[in-house]
């Protein structure tokens, strides 16, 4: 039996998070789901978008399974993934986007797995005015060593436990020469220790310019941050979309998997949201676990349905008829 944290979330989060679990019980898979409250229905109740005794649930499993969560732009509280990610140093982002048979996209060879540093550069949210007129504010970087190396070699083992040929580090070392130029430094460091892996490195710019123009030069991709945040949103679109993209946030000793998608507030309640990506979030929840053949039990079903196309919801098939619960039911008809 394994115990995991269940938030569901925002917005659409409850009914993309209860067709998830349904299908991930299905398998048969023993999970005791210990679900807890997050986001802004959490804050409306408590005061606070991440209560104590939902942390407490965290503490204890070490293993949440999330919906998408509201973070008001502007004021309002932090991230709360963001949050999450530093709390129990969950430093490695896995964001894979590959060609779906059925989704309709420009390209068709694109196998891109984003690995980004989770828990550094601008997102420690160390920023603050420099004025009392509040006119002028300052946010800072923080590069270490030790955050970069560990997320380099966590590409790189990545790719050698999943058959990958080729590791490229995303980089702005030619502006930003001492934060994005350590990392570089390291990423170098690292990739001699790995002689079996292709690596190199390019500007971020350039990248993003390259993978539009062809996307088959890459492989996996690790950077920073901010980079790996947008890098990652840029290989979505390549594929389909966010609602098809999955993310696991790995720690030493805590993961989190998670839609990386928004709660969607304007479609919840609606049946109409796309359930895949909270699936496959599940599907890297059931590896994780030790559960591989119910893992690949799920994502060979969920290919099939989205190949089909008669049951999947609007934004994969504008023809389609059905919802967010009629796809859960035919990937489950598909098991």
């Amino acid at each position: 039996m394994h115990n995991v944290t269940l938030i569901k979330g925002d917005g659409i989060g409850p009914s993309i998070m209860d067709v998830a679990v349904k299908i991930i019980d299905a398998t048969g898979v023993k999970i005791n789901w210990e679900e807890a409250e997050a986001g802004m229905a959490a804050f409306d109740k408590y005061g606070t978008p991440i209560p104590d005794k939902t942390l407490a649930s965290i503490d204890k499993n070490r293993i949440a399974f999330k919906g998408p969560l509201t973070t008001p732009i502007g004021g309002g509280f932090r991230s709360i993934n963001v949050a999450l990610r530093q709390k129990y140093d969950l430093y490695a982002n896995i964001r894979p986007a590959k060609i779906w048979k059925g989704a309709q996209t420009k390209f068709d060879n694109v196998d891109i797995v984003i690995v980004r540093e989770n828990t550094e550069g601008l997102y420690m949210g160390l920023e603050h005015y420099l004025t009392r007129q509040k006119d002028v504010a300052e946010s800072l970087a923080v590069i270490t060593k030790e955050g970069s190396e560990r997320i380099v070699e966590y590409a790189f083992k990545y790719a050698k436990e999943n058959g990958r040929k080729k590791v490229t580090a995303c980089h702005k070392a030619n502006i930003l020469k001492l934060t994005s130029g350590l990392f570089l430094d390291t990423a170098k460091e690292v990739a001699r220790r790995y002689p079996e892996i292709e690596f190199d490195e390019k500007i971020v710019d350039a990248t993003c310019m390259h993978m539009i123009m062809d996307p088959s030069q890459f492989d996996v991709v690790v950077t920073t941050n901010m980079f790996g945040d947008i890098l990652s949103d840029l290989t979505a679109g390549l594929v389909g979309g966010l609602g098809l993209i999955p993310g696991a946030n790995i720690g030493a000793d805590a993961a989190l998997f998670e839609a990386v998608h928004g709660s969607a507030p304007d479609i919840a309640g609606k049946n109409i949201a796309n359930p895949t990506a909270v699936i496959m979030a599940g599907v890297m929840l059931l590896n994780h676990l030790g559960e591989p053949i119910a893992a690949n039990q799920i994502k060979t079903a969920v290919e099939k349905v989205v190949e089909q196309g008669d049951s999947v919801t609007p934004d994969l098939n504008p023809g389609s008829k059905a919802g967010t619960i009629e796809m859960g039911n035919a990937i489950i008809a598909a098991l």
